[in-house]
This record gives structure tokens, C-alpha cells and sequence, in this order.
């Protein structure tokens, strides 16, 4: 009995022993930790909102975010503290650097440009990209979320895919696309001279055409059932972004993840179908495409197979690597030049006397005709004001980046783990780098190049910068520089009576209301 007793005291001792170590450890992650870091930043003069026990500011932030999205703004294009309300107030109050949280996760904001050029351009692998909450990882995939020496390997097997002879040879899908879509416009119009349309939506279509024929061939109806999953995703990835929830929550069986499931599982079917499709036509010798994923899977090696060390080892891409960059390649591709060329037709209507002249400009290079590589690189003015725009309504408006190991950032000391945001929306809108204009649509500011365009170069860097910098970049800036071109050869556009200026994050920097314009054809 008194064995019996010994072992008794013993095991509750033990278990009030664990129980004991295990309510330590949640109080110093959750509270202790917090505090410790932030009074660390403090003394090296970061300070911010106070932290809030398990939520950190995300509350806050949710709060403000929908308050301030309830309400339109006025038509003008000082859209950041709609926008970004709550990192808008926050900076206003502690300063171009300071410390925010999201649950426990400390956020450090960075405005600083040198500050901002250091984290982007450092050596490989210091500051990495954040991985992506749970909610996002169906979208935020391929060579977007992958680190070392798999995204080098990756990064140099597309590359060859974006070179400008390659893209040279997408100029007249690009036009036919465009064109059928001036046809469409007219058609819609017909013998009224004018219509209200909604050009988000047009725009949107517009952009999940080009994205299907170039890179991947396939009709129409194909690639807008991708866009739809995909904007079905994008919707519950957001909504549940600034939601605080606990480690394996993604896992358990709720209606949210086995929908979410549901789609990832959709778009991966999809994407796979096609991809085999290729594999069989390439094997059976058919006639080259020239599109994205011929390219793609010719960078790739893949059916390259040769023996090393007595194992058989597959060169380039595994097929679930292509799938996955497929994935990037449609929601990328589409979602952010779609909405640019929303937001500069809206921002012309706006601004019609920059419409007459990017109008003039295009008649007087292309004539009526679709625009040659040749001349597409002569639109100086057209180009000025699809960088005016981006730098407005920049369709990504934070980079977030993370200190890999304990990291000296200027003056700063950085802790291992700390969260980098790069605001690039408020650098884009800061009169210190822009001037007291710094809100208002000037495209003059870009008439000597983006380098000279502000006092910093860092001060504009919509497609991110350093070895990380959007690998689409010209694809996007010759497909809006098509579609701008030839939209503005057939008609002329003003905001309808019903717009409602209101723009909101949305994975992309999207119209919360879309965009009704009256269309005029010329």
C-alpha cells in the first residue's frame, strides 16, 4: 500500500510538474516573449500600438479595415487610409518604422527606402519570403513561395520562357485577344454611339484570355473555369486572413476546409489534364504551339531521363513542380494586369485631358492598325501613365519578407523571426519621396524613366526588386500597353453616374464596387 501510495504521489506530482512546464511555456510564448521583444525594438526607438494577449493588434486591424471599407471615398486618389486604415493610422502615430502584431507574431513595418533596397536585394536566403497562412497556400504557390536552391533551380528553368524574343512571338495573341474584344465592345454598343459597361469585368475576361491562349493554348471556357475556383479561393483565403486560429485548425474538417479542399483538389485535376494532354502531343511529334507551357516543359528537360550512381534521376520539373507553377502562372498573370488595366481606365476617365493625349499618341504611332513590337516601345506616354497608375493603385500593395537568423538591418538589430512589411502602397503615396503632388495623377514624374522618377529609387517597385523581382514583368507591361493601345484606337470613356470610387485589397488592389464606365465608340 505504501508502494502503491509512493507511486500515486509520484505520478501526480509528475503530471502537476508537466501540467506546470506546459502553462510556462504557453505564458512565455504568448505573453512573455511579446513583451520581452517589444520592449527590446523599444529601446532602439520602434515602438507601436500595445499588444493585445493572444490577438496582438489583428482585432484592431479587422476593425478598422471594415469600418473604413463600409463607407466609398471621394473621387480622388489619396486611397491609402481606405485602403490600409489601420497601418495608415499606426504609422501616422509611431513613425515610418514601427512594431505591429499579428497574434504573437511580431510585424515590423519598414518605409525606410535604403532599409527597404537592404531587405530585398540581400544576400540569398537572409531575409526570405514569409510563408503564407494556411488560408493562402492554394494560391501563394510555385516559384512565389519557394526558398534556396530549389527556387535558383526553378527561377533558372523559367527563365528562358520570359525572354523577349520568347514574348516577341505572343504579340499577336495578345492582339487577337484585344481584338475580339473591341469587336465585343462595338457589338455591345452597336448603333447607340455609347454604353455603360462594367470594365472590371470585361478587363478581367480580357486578361483570362490572353493568359489561356499564351500560356497554356487552351479555349476560353477551360481557363475561365480555373479563374472562377480561383476567385472563389482567393475570396475564402482573404476572409479568413486576419483570423486568428491555432495551430492545425486547417486540418480539422470544418465546412470552410473541405470546401477550400474541394477546390484546391479541382484546380490540380485541371491543371493536370492539361498538362498530360501536352506531355502525349509533344511525344507524339505534333506541331509546336510556341505558348507558355510547351515552353515550360521543353526548360524543364522533362522527358529527359538518365541513370546517376545507379538510380534513375528525372531532369528539370516533376510534374506536380509544373502544376504548381501553373497555378501561379493563371492567378498572377490575370489577377494583377487585369486590375491595372481597370484602374487606368477609371483613372483616365478621370483625367480625360491624359486620355485625348495617350490617344493621339497611339494614332499617330500605331494608326488604327494592332501595334507592332516595334511600336508598342515607342508609346512613351502611354507608358508614363500605366506607371502613374501602378504607382496610384499598385495591385500589391505590402511585400512581406523575415529575418532568417538575428540580422543587423541599417541601425537596427533584428531578431530571428520577426516579420518584415514592406507598405510599397504608402512608400508609392509619400510626399517625402514623391513631393506634395505625391497623391495627385501626374505621369510627367516618369518622362525620364522610372529611375529618376522620384528622390529614391526605391520609391517605386511595383513588381518587387532584387533577385526576387517579378519574372512577368515585361509580359505584363506589353500586355497592358497592347490592351490600353487598342482600346484607346476604337473608343473614348468617361465614370458612369454609378461608379462608386472605392478601393479595396482584395489579394489584388480591386474596385469594391467594379467599374462602371460609358463607352463610347469612335
Amino acid at each position: 500500500m505504501e508502494i502503491m501510495g509512493s507511486v500515486s504521489g509520484l505520478l501526480l506530482a509528475s503530471t502537476a510538474l508537466l501540467l506546470s512546464w506546459g502553462l510556462f511555456r504557453i505564458i512565455y510564448a504568448v505573453w512573455w516573449k511579446p513583451m520581452r521583444l517589444k520592449q527590446f525594438m523599444k529601446k532602439q526607438g520602434v515602438d507601436g500600438p500595445p499588444f493585445e494577449l493572444i490577438f496582438g493588434n489583428a482585432r484592431e486591424t479587422m476593425r478598422t479595415f471594415f469600418q473604413a471599407w463600409a463607407k466609398p471615398m471621394s473621387l480622388c486618389h489619396d486611397i491609402v487610409p481606405r485602403v490600409l486604415p489601420f497601418f495608415h493610422d499606426v504609422v501616422e502615430k509611431y513613425g515610418r518604422t514601427c512594431l505591429v502584431w499579428y497574434g504573437n507574431m511580431p510585424v515590423l513595418i519598414v518605409m525606410s527606402p535604403d532599409l527597404v533596397k537592404e531587405v530585398l536585394t540581400n544576400k540569398f536566403g537572409q531575409y526570405p519570403k514569409t510563408p503564407p497562412p494556411p488560408s493562402m497556400t492554394a494560391l501563394v504557390t510555385g516559384l512565389v513561395a519557394l526558398e534556396g536552391e530549389k527556387w535558383a533551380a526553378h527561377r533558372k528553368i523559367l527563365n528562358p520562357a520570359f525572354h523577349l524574343e520568347k514574348l516577341k512571338g505572343m504579340l499577336p495573341t495578345f492582339s487577337l485577344s484585344c481584338e475580339q474584344m473591341v469587336q465585343r465592345w462595338s457589338e455591345l454598343i452597336g448603333s447607340q454611339a455609347s454604353r455603360e459597361m462594367d470594365v472590371f469585368e470585361e478587363l478581367q475576361s480580357l486578361t483570362e484570355d490572353i493568359i489561356s491562349r499564351t500560356a497554356f493554348g487552351s479555349n476560353f471556357e477551360e481557363g475561365k473555369r480555373l479563374f472562377e475556383i480561383q476567385k472563389e479561393q482567393a475570396k475564402i483565403g482573404f476572409e479568413s486572413l486576419w483570423k486568428i486560429q491555432l495551430p492545425g485548425f486547417s486540418y480539422l474538417p470544418t465546412k470552410a476546409n473541405i470546401r477550400k479542399k474541394k477546390l484546391n483538389d479541382d484546380v490540380t485535376s485541371i491543371l493536370r489534364g492539361m498538362v498530360q494532354r501536352r506531355i502525349k502531343e509533344m511525344k507524339m511529334g505534333s506541331p509546336k504551339k510556341g505558348d507558355m507551357l510547351e515552353l515550360l516543359l521543353e526548360s524543364c528537360n522533362y522527358n529527359d531521363v538518365h541513370e546517376e550512381k545507379g538510380s534513375l534521376k528525372k531532369m528539370g520539373m516533376s510534374i506536380d513542380d509544373v502544376i504548381e507553377e501553373c497555378k501561379l502562372f493563371y492567378f498572377a498573370g490575370q489577377g494583377t494586369t487585369g486590375v491595372t488595366l481597370t484602374w487606368t481606365m477609371v483613372v483616365l476617365s478621370m483625367h480625360p485631358e491624359w486620355q485625348s493625349r495617350a490617344r493621339e499618341e497611339v494614332l499617330q504611332v500605331c494608326g488604327k492598325g494592332a501595334p507592332t513590337f516595334d511600336q508598342l516601345s515607342q508609346l512613351k506616354i502611354v507608358t508614363m501613365v500605366l506607371y502613374e497608375v501602378l504607382r496610384l493603385y499598385s495591385p500589391v500593395v505590402m511585400l512581406s519578407r523575415h529575418a532568417s537568423k538575428r540580422m543587423q538591418l541599417g541601425h537596427l538589430d533584428i531578431p530571428a523571426g520577426v516579420q518584415l512589411l514592406l507598405p510599397l502602397l504608402f512608400m508609392q503615396h509619400d510626399p517625402e519621396l514623391w513631393g506634395e503632388d505625391s497623391n495627385e495623377f501626374n505621369p510627367e514624374r516618369f518622362s525620364e524613366g522610372v529611375a529618376n522618377a522620384a528622390k529614391h529609387q526605391m520609391a517605386f517597385y511595383p513588381f518587387g526588386c532584387g533577385p526576387r523581382i517579378c519574372l512577368g514583368y515585361t509580359f505584363a507591361m506589353m500586355e497592358a500597353k497592347m490592351a490600353v493601345a487598342m482600346i484607346l484606337q476604337h473608343f473614348s470613356f468617361e465614370l458612369s453616374p454609378s461608379y462608386i470610387h472605392a478601393p479595396c485589397p482584395v489579394m489584388t488592389l480591386q474596385p469594391q464596387h467594379g467599374a462602371p464606365l460609358i463607352v463610347h465608340k469612335l
